[in-house]
């Protein structure tokens, strides 16, 4: 059976993955990434807790959501013949704001622990933010310490795994989300432009896809890994 890795967005814990993980429906293996909740990490230290968790035997495709496609692109660049595919959820190879590159050394100043639930909702929900999502979503932030939230932001900045990408071999799907306030159009762009192998396909929602398309977004993943799963 083929296993599908997960790398969560930049709460890094996991747990917003669950109502995808059930929209999938037992279908494939999946397993899922955490990374530390407390620890300063940039994308080099967090890839090597993506990496101990590749499979160690079978087929695999690897999904990065948000924060972490840079991580899957790293992961697959020179991966063996057993990956098979590589899913890009709302995510980006370099900074998707690049305005915002020089605000880096502001990052350590931002009270990123008291960011009100409303804020956040909007920027990573919009229109299709509930009650219940709302939860959810600060639940899983409140467990990763401003110190971890800070150096994850930081290494958003300063990300450029471009030229990683372009020697990716195996089939990309971008899962591009409608309404999505956080990463622009031009991202997926980008990773065409990069990847001629990359397939991109809009849902209907906002920047947290997984969350409020998970049924949706169940099937075109699934699809997609069918496909791979067996190409030689």
């Amino acid at each position: 059976m083929v296993t599908l890795l997960l790398l969560p967005g930049m709460d890094g814990t996991g747990e917003l993955f669950e109502p995808f993980v059930a929209a999938l429906g037992g279908e494939f293996q999946v397993k899922v990434v955490r990374y530390p909740t407390s620890e300063p990490l940039g994308y080099a230290e967090l890839e090597s807790f993506a990496r101990a968790a590749l499979p160690a035997e079978g087929p695999y495709v690897i999904l990065g959501e948000s924060f972490s496609g840079p991580i899957a692109v790293s992961l697959c660049a020179g991966a063996s013949d057993r990956l098979k595919g590589l899913v890009l959820c709302c995510s980006f190879v370099s900074n998707p704001r690049a305005a915002l590159s020089g605000t880096r050394s502001l990052v350590n100043f931002l009270p990123v622990a008291l960011a009100p639930v409303g804020v956040l909702s909007h920027m990573v929900l919009g229109r299709f933010s509930t009650g219940a999502l709302r939860s959810i979503v600060a639940h899983a932030v409140s467990q990763v310490s401003p110190a971890a939230l800070r150096a994850r932001l930081r290494a958003v900045l300063a990300v450029n795994v471009s030229a990683k990408l372009a020697s990716v071999t195996v089939p990309i799907l971008y899962l591009r989300a409608s309404h999505d306030r956080l990463v622009p159009a031009s991202a997926s762009a980008q990773v065409s432009k990069l990847n001629e192998h990359t397939r991109v396909v809009e849902l209907e929602g906002p920047h947290f896809l997984l969350q409020v398309a998970p049924i949706e977004a169940a099937h075109v993943v699934g699809t997609f890994v069918r496909e791979v799963q067996n190409a030689p």
